[in-house]
């Protein structure tokens, strides 16, 4: 009888669980951790690649717009410029994400929050890839 009571008293955290959760063994986000890896990832991505944009500012510094269009006109400088668009645009839109979720309560307010912060980071990648692409060609 003491063990019925002690069973009772102290409930395991698979009953907040559905069927379902515990089969799969997933947390609540059930996608955390890829959000976490992509975000580690893209970080890592943009360490040599603000370097390498760094170091094409200071080379650049004074030229004209044809000694620009001509040096991001090389396929490997369209390429790096292109790459370094994608990783900063997604690892910004990780972070705004994560800083939305944990600080906007509502729900209506953080799903439109997201759409609208999320729309104006597509937005700006977009004009920086035309950007280079217009130099580049």
């Amino acid at each position: 009888m003491v063990n019925d009571m002690n069973k009772d008293s102290a409930p395991s955290i698979d009953i907040m669980r559905s069927q379902l959760g515990r089969a799969r063994g997933l947390g609540a986000a059930k996608s955390g951790l890829h959000h976490w890896w992509t975000q580690r990832v893209t970080a890592m991505a943009l360490l040599p690649l603000s370097l390498y944009f760094v170091l094409s500012v200071l080379m650049l510094a004074g030229a004209g717009r044809a000694q620009m269009a001509a040096y991001i006109g090389e396929p490997w400088n369209t390429v790096l410029f292109l790459c370094l668009i994608a990783a900063l645009f997604s690892h910004l839109s990780l972070g705004m994400q994560v800083v939305i979720e944990d600080y906007v309560r509502s729900d209506a307010k953080r799903m439109v929050t997201l759409l609208v912060v999320k729309g104006g980071i597509v937005v700006l990648a977009l004009a920086c890839a035309v950007s280079v692409l217009k130099l580049a060609f």
